[in-house]
């Protein structure tokens, strides 16, 4: 189970409260998204912009850090950086999408410096992204890009397993929804396929328990969920 953010039930999303929230009732997985402020810092934040966490219309690559760590996300949180949610939670493992292209290297040099190569996942829907923060982080795990699953996804609906193979190659998992634009990505035989290409496959964003429950049955290897709390209840009720 990754929790998507954090928990965000009363901590706003994607702060060290959120991060609290979800470690505190037991989440050992936390997905995350990484921007660069203006003087470099890799910020945690999923949106350019402050519009939607902060009522502003600039944008984080506009502002120094120094201004973003004064800004009030409510309940008395504020942006973090990467560095500062690595520190903070040593034990944790970190799910991390680089949302923009300046944020390859604050964000490489975040991990560097915590030496936490070995316990975090580096993602981009941008291949060029993803492939420009892993080229630097020499055996970090990596999920794949919407280009190389895009691909990876045609040799399996198309039965050509070789392709499927080839396009993930280096790739060490799958996150996806369980359908994009009226296609059904997330089923038995895909998920057989990845599995035998040595790739885990991780759904997004699943919230209500008997989807969780449906789509482990089904056999995927994660979960994505905003509610980490109806996630743990269900992973419990598996397991007894």
């Amino acid at each position: 189970m990754l929790a998507h953010r954090g928990l965000a039930l009363e901590a706003p999303e994607n702060t060290l409260l959120a991060f609290v929230a979800a470690i505190g009732i037991g989440a050992t997985h936390i997905e995350t998204d990484v921007h660069a402020s203006s003087d470099g810092v890799a910020v945690v934040a999923h949106d350019p912009d402050l519009t939607r966490v902060a009522g502003s219309s600039a944008t984080v690559r506009e502002l120094p850090f120094a201004v973003l760590q004064k800004i009030d996300l409510g309940h008395g949180q504020v942006f973090c950086s990467l560095a500062e949610a690595l520190d903070a939670f040593p034990e944790t493992r970190f799910n991390i999408d680089i949302k923009s292209a300046d944020a390859i290297a604050p964000t490489v040099a975040a991990i560097l410096d915590a030496r936490a190569t070995d316990r975090v996942l580096v993602t981009s829907f941008s291949e060029n992204r993803r492939r420009g923060a892993v080229r630097r982080l020499p055996g970090v795990a990596t999920s794949a890009s919407s280009l190389r699953f895009a691909a990876a996804l045609a040799g399996g609906k198309t039965g050509l397993t070789p392709l499927l193979r080839r396009a993930l190659r280096g790739i060490d998992a799958v996150q996806v929804p369980e359908r994009y634009s009226g296609v059904t990505i997330v089923t038995e035989r895909m998920i057989r396929q990845l599995h035998s290409a040595k790739v885990e496959v991780h759904v997004w964003t699943v919230n209500d328990a008997p989807a969780m429950h449906r789509l482990l049955d089904l056999g995927v290897d994660g979960i994505v969920t905003d509610r980490a709390d109806i996630a743990l209840g269900v992973l419990t009720a598996r397991a007894q």
